[in-house]
């Protein structure tokens, strides 16, 4: 079998993945005063988002894997707080534990 080896990397090779909308490389969404720029640096907008949001009863574990290593975990949950998100998993706790936190702060 004979083949045909390229000797040089064809002009249009790259891809830009902002072009793609792959999450995590975008400029933060504009708005007035940058407020929620921390999205674009969360690893959970990089990852199945139904693990954030699991059904009644079913595991958190890999959610909090994921918030236990992102650098803006304090914002999102600072977010979730002040925001009175009733859902899902926000700066690695559950909502459960997030009505928890706002009960020993009052």
């Amino acid at each position: 079998m004979t083949g045909s080896y390229r000797t040089s990397v064809p002009d249009d090779w790259f891809v830009d993945p902002v072009d793609l909308g792959v999450p995590g490389v975008r400029e933060p969404a504009p708005d007035d005063d940058g407020a929620l720029a921390w999205q674009t640096d969360a690893l959970c907008s990089q990852t199945d988002p139904e693990a954030f949001f699991p059904e009644k009863g079913g595991s958190t574990r890999d959610a909090k894997r994921i918030c236990s290593t992102c650098e803006v975990r304090q914002q999102c949950l600072e977010y979730a707080l002040s925001n009175d998100e009733r859902f899902g998993i926000w700066g690695g706790l559950s909502e459960r534990e997030r009505r928890k936190l706002k009960r020993r702060a009052s």
